[in-house]
């Protein structure tokens, strides 16, 4: 499970773009948003790197923490 801080997340519309970003890389993936604190806890195979870079590509880039 990898925890990511991703500061432009701040609505539901925000919240279904990562999620479809992330889903679209592993259809599988496991995540759990904490919109408080701008968070996601995900368990998916997918590597960091390209979540990441997915999720900047979607406009929302994220930090690993």
């Amino acid at each position: 499970m990898n925890t990511f801080h991703i500061p432009d997340m701040s609505c539901g519309h925000c919240k279904a773009i990562v999620e479809k970003a992330i889903k679209g890389l592993d259809p599988e993936a496991q995540i759990n948003f904490d919109m408080e604190t701008r968070r996601i806890a995900l368990g998916s195979v997918v590597d960091t790197a390209i979540v990441q870079a997915a999720l900047a590509e979607a406009g929302y880039p994220a930090t690993p923490i």
